[in-house]
């Protein structure tokens, strides 16, 4: 019980640090514009407003003189309330006004399948003791079903914020996204790439519907995606604004290519495992490639929670 509660702590301590080394780098990618931006709103008094001033200038001083210090400003009590007022305010207009495009989902991809697959193996151990790869793409640390549900999640609520909805038809509206998700994403594995990830049913989960869709996780699809309605999307899409600077553009793009190459790497390489286990030579050096870098045993390796099987048998010991 200790244990398990002093890895709650760790995981919690450490997910506030990424989220920080992501807030960070991406403030620096956009070179941070916190403090005007609440200055060019009437929400702020005149007086707050001369203090943003006089911060940015003294920001603007150190930086011709090389970094050298001066006097810090700071903004009271008060004046951090009227910025953060602010902040609602700006924060509630750009959502009024954006279109979610190629570049939020990207980064909300990415960011999904980070934290998702991190929260995954953190789950796993906690509750299972169980410590192995549960990766979805043979590069990097991502795992793309909780990518596109951070996604699909993120699209969703978006509509449903300007439609203003009601909080149980979020619930209700996230629980079928979140098991169509599952089911399809499922269904596609195992039948085009001969892989099964989970299995509720030979898992024994209670209230298991199919294979890959259980009524409790409906539940927490439900839970899911209301709290992303409350707590995450706005703040998300907030944060990360559009692509303001070139940095960010360039940064996007360059993830872009990395992502899609990844997917289509992963893709080639269980079709290639389903071919070499039916006995099917490489039909080009691009296959014979993919057959000498990514093996049978690398597959296996790789993707230690799924179970590859091309003869139809493919099961997943839920606790193995």
């Amino acid at each position: 019980m200790l244990l398990s509660i002093i890895s709650l702590v760790l995981t919690a301590l450490f997910i506030m640090l990424v989220i920080w080394a992501i807030g960070t780098f991406w403030a620096w990618l956009g070179r941070g514009k916190r403090l005007r931006n609440a200055a060019d709103t009437d929400a702020v008094t005149p007086a707050t407003r001369r203090m943003i001033a006089q911060i940015e200038a003294v920001r603007a001083a150190q930086k011709l003189k090389g970094g050298k210090k001066e006097k810090k400003l700071h903004l009271d009590r008060e004046q951090l309330a009227e910025v953060r007022k602010a902040e609602k305010q700006i924060r509630e207009s750009f959502l009024d006004h954006l279109h979610i495009g190629w570049y939020q989902l990207v980064m909300i991809f990415f960011i999904g399948s980070v934290l998702g697959l991190l929260l995954e193996e953190v789950w796993m151990f906690i509750t299972a003791g169980v410590t192995e790869s549960r990766v979805g793409l043979v590069w990097g640390p991502f795992s793309p079903l909780y990518g596109a549900g951070a996604v699909l999640l993120t699209l969703v609520t978006f509509q449903l914020r300007r439609a203003h909805a009601k909080g149980w038809i979020v619930f209700l509206v996230s629980m079928l996204v979140g098991g169509l998700l599952e089911q399809i994403t499922g269904w596609g594995m195992e039948t085009f790439m001969g892989a099964v990830s989970w299995d509720y049913i030979a898992g024994g989960v209670p209230g298991a519907i199919t294979k890959w869709v259980a009524v409790p996780f409906l539940f927490f699809w439900g839970l899911l995606g209301y709290l992303w309605y409350k707590l995450v999307m706005p703040d998300l899409l907030w944060g990360l604004g559009t692509p303001t600077t070139k940095r960010k553009a360039v940064f996007v793009t360059l993830l872009s290519i990395y992502l899609i190459l990844d997917i289509f790497m992963t893709i080639m390489c269980f079709d290639r495992r389903a071919e070499r286990d039916a006995g099917i030579p490489p039909a080009n050096a691009f296959e014979q490639w993919v057959d000498d870098n990514f093996s049978n045993a690398f597959m296996s390796e790789r993707f230690q929670n799924m179970v590859i099987d091309t003869t139809g048998d493919a099961y997943e010991s839920m606790t193995s």
